[in-house]
């Protein structure tokens, strides 16, 4: 009986932690993206022919490439954002959808304190200043977080665990999302304010919303010449979210002091090299050894569920389960045959 055939686009799932891997090596045969770098629609459509299920890391999964899939019966979304996933064209195509919700977000929060940090300090300046031989300590003036103002776009699992660590460095605390929570508010210690407010009165703005429609592009010229000359901005949520030709003239013209990016419009950015008041990481936000272990177990534990005739613990599209029958999800049947 021939097994299982999984496909990994995703290219960090199970190369530097083996958990999860090895979860999927004991019902599938394994098949990697061979690229280092994501791969195209025709890529995809290509590679995914015999396959049974695909761990997805940020490739774009159109509907053009989930209408050409012939055998997969789920797609494992490696990580939390669900922007590069036709979900609608799974549903109708069957397909279940996975992903791996608050995996990653006490990574995303550390990365984000680090790059507010790196920010407010100037050390990534301080540190090339340094390690070029010269000692000009007094170029590097900084701003303490204490009684500054954070503002937080989007208080979900990432937002909230910014809120917490903003608590430890004495910061007022104020967020905007679309919806709004009191019970949040009292628990952690934030206040709700309109977006205008929150990018008026913020010292450091600090993006944790998801990629929709109504975000692409959010924040945009008008946006960032409401805030403070002397605010800061950060985003390690999706780079799409700001307008970078805006962002680019934001820096460059003082509209504000500085930003810090690990996600931006095009991977890897291009607008932005060069320009001197800004930080710049290549999306490495869940790139943590505990992070990726739980990301990895996650995705391969439903992905075996599903192909077992399962219901997953994390679907990202319910509903799908009004279209499928337990037959459809290969409960009983054999793997199919290479071929």
């Amino acid at each position: 009986m021939s097994r299982f055939r999984v496909y990994v686009t995703a290219r960090s799932f199970g190369s530097f932690v083996h958990d999860g891997l090895k979860i999927l090596e004991d019902v599938a045969e394994i098949e990697r993206n061979p690229y280092d770098r994501t791969m195209t629609e025709e890529e995809l459509v290509r590679s995914l022919k015999h396959s049974d299920a695909v761990v997805l890391g940020v490739d774009r999964f159109s509907k053009k490439v989930i209408e050409s899939l012939e055998r997969v019966k789920v797609i494992g979304r490696h990580g939390v954002g669900l922007d590069n996933v036709d979900l609608e064209a799974a549903t109708q195509k069957g397909i279940v959808v996975t992903y791996t919700p608050h995996a990653n977000a006490d990574s995303v929060a550390d990365l984000t304190w680090a790059l507010t940090l790196a920010l407010a300090r100037k050390i990534v300046p301080a540190d090339t200043s340094t390690k070029a031989g010269r000692w000009e300590g007094a170029k590097f003036i900084g701003i303490e977080l204490s009684s500054k103002t954070i503002g937080i776009l989007g208080l979900g699992a990432v937002g909230q665990r910014i809120a917490k660590r903003a608590k430890g460095f004495d910061m007022n605390i104020i967020y905007y999302d679309k919806h709004r929570n009191r019970g949040l508010e009292k628990k952690i210690g934030v206040t709700y304010v309109g977006l205008e407010s929150l990018l008026r009165d913020s010292d450091i703005l600090t993006i944790h919303a998801a990629l929709t429609s109504e975000t692409r592009r959010m924040i945009g010229e008008k946006e960032l010449q409401t805030m403070k000359k002397t605010a800061l901005l950060v985003n390690t949520a999706r780079g799409q979210i700001i307008d970078e030709k805006a962002l680019v003239h934001a820096l460059r013209d003082g509209w504000i002091a500085g930003a810090a990016l690990d996600v931006f419009e095009e991977e890897p950015p291009k607008q932005l090299v060069g320009i001197s008041n800004v930080v710049l990481t290549p999306h490495i936000a869940s790139y943590t050894v505990e992070a990726l272990r739980r990301m990895d177990v996650m995705v391969a534990e439903d992905i075996v569920k599903v192909l077992a005739g399962r219901k997953p613990e994390h679907v990202a599209n319910p509903e799908v389960y009004k279209e499928l029958s337990e037959n459809n999800l290969g409960g009983t049947r054999e793997p199919s045959s290479a071929s």
